[in-house]
Parts: structure tokens; sequence; C-alpha cells
């Protein structure tokens, strides 16, 4: 029997907010995050499919959560994969990935080997080789691993204490530079050292991790709170069972606004490699972009010209790491770079946009400069030329909302169909949530 996937979709995505969130009080699943052109979910099971996983077991929870990747994925048929659910009724035994990953490893009789995943992060890997690493490592669990700097650890990642045959000896979570260096002598001996930190994917020996799950500590904790990173794994090292650690060559994370634009940023460069392949090829190799071909042909309502004719004339400068989806209309003098723009977009004359994400159905008005910034679908900024709008800085503006003229955010987030006036000066990490918040800094 093959690999089978598990993928643990039942988070809220509350650290991704506004971008997790259709109304102020209705939060989307993770797995159904837009990016590039897809949602997470999709890129999860595509990617794997692509190298040999046929099966998935996707750990959902509560009625919208279940339903809406239900409603996407089906039961796979799409993707030419089988897709299985977790049964409602396990939905109280999701108390932290661990534990959700235990239980439904009993309720689905699962005993091959399996390749547990998150669904708010991207991966570039080699399932060949991280079953080759697990196989000569007779681990019970082989955490896929990504080298990182200390500088890059400190206070973010958890690292991994490992021996000379790859096996996990410890782990230290989110350690502050000082307890790097006492920890990690090869830190000390050289400063550029990368250190091994978990990517949260796990290839698993389902009958041996069922088998340790039946211990009476274990099954206690199980019931109460049980994280794979936090509690699974050093439980099973603690207790002597080989877990093992193989490098993978990148991993995106996508939990938080500034990690989705960070990672959004390096896959329209083509930093991953597995994300390429399933990508279609770019129309253009330098720079590259992708266009879709209505929005070449969709003409704008102020010269009447289409895209095509602006980028030939250089009205239009489409700059590296550009995905365009369909029927796009676009002014001229509009600039992108590093640019995600989602279908039915109208970005108006002298727009520009920078390692920014544009949702499906938004307006970007004229001569707007949006810069590492999220833009949901339906978005309305109404900019204008003696009035722009600026957002930077990590700043996300939620679903169906409207800036007015000269509004100007630096690291704000917007939740959804809110209407914001010219504000500008709102310190860096302000989350306008409602109309009352507003309110405050007019």
């Amino acid at each position: 029997m093959g690999t089978v996937g598990i993928i643990l979709a039942g988070g809220r995505g509350e650290r991704a907010k506004p971008i997790t969130l259709e109304s102020a009080d209705y939060i989307r699943s993770k797995a159904l995050i837009p990016f590039v052109g897809r949602r997470l979910i999709e890129w999860v099971v595509e990617a794997c499919r692509e190298q040999g996983i046929r099966r998935f077991y996707v750990v959902a929870q509560g009625l919208e959560n279940r339903s809406q990747i239900m409603l996407l994925l089906g039961h796979g048929e799409r993707y030419g994969v089988e897709v299985r659910y977790s049964r409602p009724s396990f939905d109280r035994y999701n108390v932290g990935s661990g534990a959700a990953t235990l239980h439904n490893l009993e309720e689905w009789d699962l005993t091959e080997q399996a390749l547990v995943l998150p669904v708010d992060s991207i991966f570039d890997f080699s399932l060949a080789e991280l079953e080759a690493g697990h196989q000569a490592g007779k681990a019970v669990v082989t955490v896929a691993a990504v080298a990182r700097a200390p500088g890059e650890v400190a206070g973010k990642y958890g690292a991994m204490q490992t021996d000379r045959a790859g096996l996990v000896a410890g782990f230290v979570e989110k350690p502050d530079p000082a307890r790097i260096r006492e920890l990690f002598p090869e830190v000390r001996e050289d400063p550029g050292a990368l250190l091994p930190t978990n990517a949260g994917m796990y290839l698993i020996d389902c009958a041996r991790l069922r088998q340790a799950a039946r211990e009476p500590e274990l099954m206690r904790q199980a019931q109460q709170r049980l994280d794979w990173g936090g509690d699974l794994l050093p439980y099973l090292v603690e207790r002597g069972l080989p877990v093992a650690a193989h490098p993978i060559a990148r991993l995106g994370d996508l939990g938080n606004v500034e990690d989705y634009l960070v990672t959004l940023k390096d896959v329209l460069a083509g930093d991953y490699p597995l994300m390429n392949e399933l990508m279609a090829a770019p129309r253009s190799a330098s720079p590259r972009y992708w266009i879709h071909e209505s929005s070449l042909a969709t003409r704008d309502d102020i010269t009447g010209t289409t895209l095509a004719d602006k980028i030939e004339d250089g009205s239009v400068v489409i700059g590296p790491g550009v995905r365009i989806g369909r029927h796009v209309a676009v002014g001229a003098d509009v600039h992108l770079e590093y640019a995600d723009v989602g279908d039915g977009v109208e970005l108006r004359e002298g727009a520009r946009l920078a390692r920014s994400s544009c949702g499906d159905a938004s307006v970007i008005g004229p001569y707007a400069e949006v810069s590492d910034t999220y833009v949901g679908p339906m978005v309305e900024i109404q900019s204008d030329r003696e009035n722009p709008v600026r957002l930077e800085s990590f700043s996300a503006i939620g679903d169906g909302a409207q800036l007015w003229p000269g509004c100007r955010l630096r690291g704000v987030s917007v939740y959804p169909r809110l209407r914001v006036p010219a504000l500008a000066n709102l310190p860096a990490g302000t989350s306008l949530t409602s109309s009352d918040d507003i309110l405050r800094w007019v």
C-alpha cells in the first residue's frame, strides 16, 4: 500500500484574520484561503497527488469548516483522488492537532504509512526522499525539517536537537538567542550554522503510532489537549521511540498576513519548484508573468484599448512575478510587480501594486499605491489623483470593504464590509473590526 495523506484542516484561522473572515462574525476555513488562483487545500492535495498520494483523509471541525471543505473538494473526483472526512461525532476529540490525528487513526483503522499535513502552509519537498529517510531511521514519526538561521529561529520557531543518525534527541520551543547558544554548540562555534526546525509535516507509521497511543498516559493527554509539536513528539522522544528529522527544501507559512504575503512573493518569484510544476507555464519568462487570455483582450473603459495593446506600447508595466486572472480590466499607466490579481478585478489608471494580492472582483481606484498588502474580494478602493489611497507594511483589507479617497494605512487590518474614511497615521498593528473602531480614529 502507498502513503496516504492526512490533512489537518480544523483550525479556525484566528492569526490570519481578516483573510479568513467573510464577515465580522463569519470565519471561513483556513483551507479555503485564496492563494495564487486556488484555495490552500487544493494546493496541498495537488502537490501530494503529483507525488503519488491518491487517498486523503481530512480532519475537519464544526459545521462551517466541514461543509466549506466538502463543497470544494467533494470526495476528490475533480482532482483524481479519493477524499474521506472525519465524522462530526469525533469533533469533540479534536483537542489539538496530535489528539485529532490519534483519534482519527483509530476511526479510519489506518495501519499503513501516512503523511500528516497542516492546511495553512505550502511545502517544497520530495516525498520519495522523505520516505527513504523514514525507512532508514526505522522511525515511528519522521519530522519534515527546514534549516533556519539562529536569528530567524529565535522567539518564532521550535528547533530540534538531533544526533548523527538524524534521530531527534530533544525539542526546544521558540528559544531566545541565549538559549540557542546554550543548547546548540554548533552555533557557538559557527554563528552562521543552521538549525533544523519543525515544518509541521510528519510521515508516520500508523500501526506503531497507534500502538504507542494506547499507553494510559498518552490516552489521558489525548482526552485533554495534545498538539503535535508541543506534546506528542516530545512524549515519543522521551520514551525512546525513534523520531527522525529529514530536511525538506522549503516551507511557506500562510498563517498570518505578513507570512502570507512573504510566501506569495516567493511563489511568484519561482522559489518553490514544486509549485512551479503545478502552475501553468508563464506567458513570459523574463519578466516572469501569467496573464489569462481573456484579460489580454479586455478593454478598459477610459482608453478603449486592450491590455495586450498597453503592454506592447509600454503604457502598462508588468514586472516580474505577476499573475492576472480572467476578465481583468487594466487602465493606462498601471505598474505591477509580484502581484496576484484575481478574476474580474478592475485596476484603474495609474494604480501601483507590488508584493500584494488582490481578490476577485475588487476595484483598485486611480493612482492607488498598494504594496505589501492583502486586498480581499469585492473590495473597493476609491482613490483618485488628488487623494490617492496608500496601503503598505502588511496591511489587510477584508472582503467587501470600501476605502475612501485619501486613506493611508500602514500595517492596519480592516475587517470585512467596513467603510473607511480618509484615515491616516494609525499605529501599525491596528485592527478596525467595526464602525465603532473607525469612529475612534476619525
